[in-house]
């Protein structure tokens, strides 16, 4: 019988770099999108999935995210004072269990993998997902909760795949895939950013992983990969030799690359029309936008 999937781990110790001067002072994952941070679409996923402790793998200049999680008595108070009752519903839920979340710190940046290992003595020997809060899908069933499902039978390991552009699997562990059955595929391989004339396939690892807890003991080598940084995908591939039990699932949902500029503002689109008290206001705008920059767009082109 396979063991419930019940801890998860999130890495959140980045600088956020790319969006600078905001993340100066504000943790790249509190950064809201439409009125949620990126955080809580992704605790809202784990939680959908059955997960009920959460370990947080941080750095300094995080206190922020773990204030978040923190009740707020005095903004509840005010909240209760002025009868703002769906306010204060919406308030609860950033609160989280007593004991449900811990914080470990990765006093060092050294690749993904190298922070999952840093939560080895809060997973112990158990199954574990990892939630990367950058990747936000847009989902009917939440793609992490598709896994477990899936996981329910295969068992082993497991990562998200999706399909990418040839040209940028350069930015993504991919799978060199044995068997196709569809939504799961066996993995004979994975390559973690092969350059494009080498790669064994355009199907890409995502930020969503059930992983053994032998992926963590593969992870004691320490052992450097791509960029000179602990891989996570070195560890899961090593079970593949080993016990042949590493399978990727393609999930149905959409996947917005929130790391980016560019995906954080497709995803602030998206989220935003699929809200019903925005929807009307916002795409009219969207359209006299667009209708507005057309001819400007057509005089660019013509330079």
């Amino acid at each position: 019988m396979k063991n419930k999937v019940t801890k998860a781990v999130l890495p959140v110790a980045g600088f956020g770099t790319r969006f600078l001067p905001a993340t100066k002072s504000v943790p790249k994952e509190i950064l809201p999108l439409v009125d949620r941070p990126l955080i809580q679409y992704t605790i809202d996923e784990a939680r959908a999935a059955g997960i009920t402790e959460f370990i947080f793998v941080t750095s300094r200049g995080k206190s922020a995210l773990e204030d978040y999680f923190d009740s707020a008595p005095e903004l509840e108070a005010a909240l209760r004072e002025g009868k703002k009752t769906k306010l204060l519903d919406v308030l609860k839920q950033t609160d989280m269990e007593s004991g449900a979340v811990a914080y470990v710190r990765q006093q060092e940046r050294r690749g993904l993998g190298h922070a999952v290992w840093c939560a080895r003595r809060l997973i112990g020997d158990e199954p574990f997902a990892v939630l990367l809060p950058d990747d936000v899908i847009d989902a009917e069933t939440p793609c992490l909760k598709q896994m477990i499902e899936a996981y329910a039978e295969l068992g082993g390991n497991m990562v998200a795949a999706m399909e990418v552009p040839a040209a940028n699997v350069s930015s993504y562990g991919i799978l060199d895939v044995a068997e196709d059955d569809g939504s799961a595929v066996k993995v004979r391989g994975m390559v973690e950013k092969p350059k494009p004339e080498v790669a064994p396939s355009n199907l890409a690892v995502i930020g969503r992983y059930i992983l053994s807890p032998d992926v963590l003991n593969n992870l004691n080598n320490m052992k450097e990969g791509a960029g000179g940084e602990i891989q996570l995908t070195d560890a899961i591939a090593a079970e593949i030799s080993r016990s042949d039990n590493v399978h990727g699932f393609r999930f149905k949902g959409r996947r917005f690359d929130c790391g980016s500029q560019a995906g954080y503002l497709q995803a602030t689109v998206s989220f935003g029309l699929a809200r019903p008290d925005l929807r009307d206001e916002f795409l009219e705008f969207l359209r006299s936008f667009v209708e507005l920059e057309a001819p400007r767009a057509k005089v660019a082109a013509g330079r």
